[in-house]
């Protein structure tokens, strides 16, 4: 086997979202691959700085609140000027408001789809413009759920928005593949992460989660890392518009 073809040397690869939980896990994994390693977050990148450094690779921290109006591109254009050209795009960094649907507010819905969906779109598109300018390939690789082929509970905006991504990767690869642009996504299963402290701190939730999931554990941040590493390298330059699901085996059963 060529193990240069799963390589990410000499590539840039921006992530979402990298300051905790899976895109930490994507831009550790990246950096071990090789990769330069934009790292977009709001907040602290220092806990993300040190790990990507443990491996012996490097992090250039980005500031940006992707939620404020315009700052998504703005970010994307800025960091292309000062680090680019930027050769792969993790859409990863998104949120998750829990209520029953009968109760679920309207500010609860436009903060998701803002940041879930809209802000995917904006980064990807703006992305994707740079590249089919300069004629350069490029990678997009989008963070989905299993909600984007399930419907979940309490969770009306998250399974609305994943949704909405699993669609989305699969019109621009329609879109993009014929110009050397690869767009797939992953959907991670039940992963120790932010956005699964709820459910792993409810025992009776936490354990019927753990049943049903073959592999007999909650995922990692590293299990999702290594699934990115494969379709931001040149090992999955045939993969276009598919979602990779890295569940423990969670939709076979």
């Amino acid at each position: 086997m060529d193990l240069s073809a799963f390589s990410l040397a000499g590539r840039t690869i921006l992530v979402t979202g990298a300051n905790t939980g899976i895109g930490q896990g994507i831009a550790v994994a990246a950096a071990r691959a090789g990769a330069t390693v934009l790292g977009v977050a709001r907040s602290s990148l220092d806990e993300t700085s040190e790990r990507v450094a443990a491996v012996g690779g490097r992090l250039v921290p980005v500031a940006c609140d992707l939620a404020a109006p315009g700052a998504a591109v703005a970010m994307l254009e800025r960091a292309w000027a000062e680090h680019g050209p930027i050769d792969g795009l993790v859409n990863n960094a998104g949120i998750i408001r829990r209520a029953d649907a009968a109760e679920h507010s309207e500010a609860d819905w436009d903060a998701v789809l803002e940041l879930n969906l809209k802000t995917v779109f904006l980064l990807s598109q703006a992305f994707g413009k740079r590249l089919l300018a300069a004629g350069r390939a490029g990678r997009i690789v989008n963070i989905a759920s299993l909600l984007s082929v399930q419907g979940g509970i309490r969770v009306a905006a998250y399974t609305a928005s994943k949704h909405g991504v699993a669609g989305l990767t699969k019109l621009l690869a329609n879109e993009w593949a014929g110009r050397g642009i690869n767009v797939n996504a992953i959907a991670p299963g039940y992963v120790e992460s932010n956005n699964t402290e709820a459910l792993r701190a409810d025992p009776e939730r936490s354990a019927a989660i753990l049943a049903r999931i073959p592999a007999g554990r909650w995922g990692a941040p590293s299990d999702i890392g290594d699934a990115a590493v494969f379709l931001l390298a040149p090992a999955s330059a045939y993969v276009h518009g598919t979602i990779i699901p890295v569940d423990g085996g969670w939709l076979a059963r």
